[in-house]
């Protein structure tokens, strides 16, 4: 039997769910289409877009983006040319950090 975890949230980021589920469901109301219908075009199951227009944070986000995709909700408010120059930008700066960040270790004291 599996452990059950229970994983707490901030309110920032429950309302930020909340926010994208409820664009994600004007998005396919507005467009007309069926839960079925962004269900077979994303290749997920009715129950999981359900899930996601609930605002479950428990959804797979690339499943997220890419039913946000499909009913016209913009994740980020650019081009696909722009994220990518947007993604070349923050890969570039990646590469001069190091790959790695560890706690320095505590030099103890032990002169009394």
């Amino acid at each position: 039997m599996s452990k059950v975890s229970v994983r707490t949230y901030s309110r920032y980021s429950k309302e930020a769910i909340r926010l994208f589920a409820c664009l994600i469901r004007a998005g396919r109301k507005e467009r007309e289409m069926t839960v079925q219908e962004v269900a077979d075009r994303a290749g997920i199951s009715r129950g999981l877009l359900q899930r996601i227009e609930n605002g479950d944070p428990k959804c797979e986000l690339g499943v997220t983006i890419e039913v946000a995709y499909i009913v016209g909700v913009k994740v980020f408010d650019a081009e696909t040319t722009t994220l990518t120059k947007n993604i070349r930008q923050v890969e570039e700066k990646l590469a001069l950090l190091p790959k790695s960040v560890r706690k320095k270790a505590k030099i103890v004291d032990e002169d009394f």
